[in-house]
């Protein structure tokens, strides 16, 4: 919890210092309040009355009331700011360390478990903080000075107050207990309801091709039945304070009457009217003194749950990423030569390693294929070129060095990617295919170079060329323009080493063959790796790797393979036949 104090900046701090000076003035003329009302009091209920002294003290409540008033109002809005900057620190915060963590701590805390860290959790934060620089700093000021005031009076009111203190702490205490283990539970709870929500909505229209949604609708159910079930009893045990502080408030107002009946009774009558003053006085601090207590109530109500988002948002910035890069780089000569030696990789949790001693060199300027059954290790064995995740034996090395020794600019700056799933970003399709290359001009060469080599000239057929919207997700576009966009913003990057993660599928035959045709000629001293389920789209590449169950059981040129691996002859003649190949 104290890390969390590290996101107060030097202008927070002097923010609650003078919140603390506000609410301590604020308190100070609430509780003088009672002193002038004890004096109207007496002025009014003696055989004499002064008119220009019940003048004199009304017109001093009403100022004590509009400088309490306005200084609430100063400290509420202090706050806000206070609880603002902290909500901002922490997000981005949080925002960063998720973009530093490699693939193994996004799988392990979950896409939707991030996104509810970083909004739903913060929010609670932000929340407490508003209410907190306030009511917590109030209360226990009010509280003290409350009783500091009320214990020089009499005895007996004083008693009874202070039962109703304790009885109010013992209560709060037991609540809070019983409350708090559900709290932890809801927010586990709405990551669930979160995951469910997101996987229905992206896959919708899977949903609908299988009429699935009674499935789905049930599933949400399940977990919003959980979500529910579990507030209501929060609520139902968190809402029994309220009117158990009415019924204590009420109570100790009843007491203090009736002690000061008894008091006002046994004392002479030149006296009563003072005691009068001074009950009404006792009962007006008393009640600031039990208000004070509601306020803490208002904020135990938001601690538990509070502690717990604070729990979770500190295991994201607490967790260090497991891949480490290198602060300094004596970069060399770029040549764009990868080699895997003895490679073995099981992913975090796994059963068995899904690539198994895999060894191979691929040279500057060469293309090469990886083809292999769905589930063979493809994707597995493209992630740790650009190092996505570490080898577990064996090394992958860059330009003879193991690739564990680059920083993480450096091999972004030497490798470019395009993912199995074309992503588009939310913007326009400039920004898509130059994507954190920062600002460019329309008439950038590598603009329209990059776009003719993937085929992408649908582009200028839009309404607004290159600056045409695309939506989240590129949902306005289809499954071949997007891989075609993906190809170009690789191909854009202009690294030494450019990846096509079975980028090709959503192409047609006669659009895949333009678009290797162009990267053959104008990438020719580029190194190229092509994943693909294709014959016809590796056949022409310089080295062709086989994988079967995380094994190589083939590597050579489309010929040599023909004639020596069983494998790779079996998956050329379930697409071509034997004529063709």
């Amino acid at each position: 919890m104290s890390k969390f104090f590290t996101y107060f900046k030097l202008r927070d701090y002097l923010m609650v210092a003078l919140i603390l000076g506000l609410i301590v003035f604020e308190v100070w003329l609430d509780l003088t309040m009672p002193d002038y009302t004890a004096k109207l009091t007496t002025a009014a209920s003696s055989s004499s009355i002064d008119v220009n002294e019940v003048w004199s003290n009304g017109g001093m409540m009403v100022l004590i009331a509009f400088g309490s008033s306005a200084s609430a109002v100063a400290s509420g809005f202090l706050s806000s700011i206070v609880a603002a900057n902290v909500a901002k620190n922490l997000r981005k915060s949080l925002f960063n360390r998720i973009l530093s963590f490699s693939d193994v701590e996004i799988d392990h805390f979950q896409t939707a478990s991030l996104i509810t860290r970083t909004t739903n959790d913060v929010v609670r934060v932000q929340m407490l903080v508003s209410m907190g620089t306030q009511l917590v700093l109030k209360a226990p000021v009010m509280a003290i000075w409350a009783i500091t005031k009320i214990s020089s009076t009499s005895v007996e009111w004083t008693t009874a107050v202070a039962v109703t203190v304790v009885s109010m702490v013992v209560v709060i205490a037991l609540i809070v207990a019983i409350a708090f283990p559900r709290f932890r539970k809801i927010q586990k709870l709405t990551d669930d309801l979160n995951a469910v929500t997101r996987e229905s909505i992206s896959g919708v229209r899977v949903v609908r091709a299988f009429n699935a949604e009674g499935y789905q609708s049930n599933k949400f159910e399940k977990v919003n039945e959980a979500v529910t079930k579990n507030n209501l009893f929060t609520s139902r045990v968190m809402g029994f304070l309220f009117p158990f502080i009415t019924v204590a408030m009420n109570g100790l107002t009843l007491a203090i009457y009736w002690i000061g009946a008894v008091l006002i009774n046994d004392a002479p009558i030149s006296q009563r009217p003072v005691l009068l003053g001074e009950m009404l006085a006792f009962t007006q601090i008393a009640l600031q003194l039990v208000m004070s207590f509601m306020m803490l109530v208002a904020v135990f109500v938001l601690v538990p749950r509070t502690f717990v988002s604070v729990k979770r948002i500190n295991e994201v910035l607490n967790t260090e990423a497991s891949i480490k890069f290198p602060e300094s780089f004596t970069p060399g000569e770029g040549k764009g030569e990868i080699e895997f030696d003895h490679v073995s990789f099981a992913y975090h949790g796994g059963a068995s390693p899904c690539l198994k001693d895999i060894s191979f060199k691929i040279e500057k300027g060469e293309t090469f294929a990886i083809i292999g059954a769905t589930g063979s290790g493809k994707t597995s064995l493209i992630n740790l070129i650009p190092r996505f995740y570490d080898v577990s034996q064996g090394s992958v090395k860059l330009d003879g060095v193991d690739i564990r020794d680059y920083p993480q600019a450096e091999i972004q700056k030497r490798i470019a990617l395009a993912p199995q799933k074309a992503t588009l970003f939310k913007g326009d399709v400039k920004h898509n295919v130059a994507y954190g290359a920062g600002q460019i001009e329309d008439d950038d060469p590598r603009l329209k170079k990059a776009i003719d080599l993937a085929q992408a000239g649908f582009v200028y057929e839009l309404e607004e060329g290159i600056h045409s919207n695309v939506a989240q997700g590129g949902t306005n576009f289809s499954g071949g323009q997007k891989q075609r966009l993906s190809i170009a913003r690789s191909l854009f990057k202009d690294s030494e080493v450019v990846i096509f993660d079975d980028t090709f599928s959503a192409l047609d035959y006669k659009t895949d063959m333009l678009v290797r045709k162009g990267i053959r000629q104008e990438l020719s001293d580029r190194t190229v790796i092509i994943v693909a389920q294709r014959i016809g789209t590796i056949k022409n590449a310089d080295k062709i790797l086989v994988l079967e169950d995380g094994e190589a059981v083939g590597l050579g040129k489309h010929e040599e393979l023909l004639k020596n691996c069983p494998v790779y002859k079996e998956i050329a003649l379930s697409q071509l036949k034997e004529e063709e190949l």
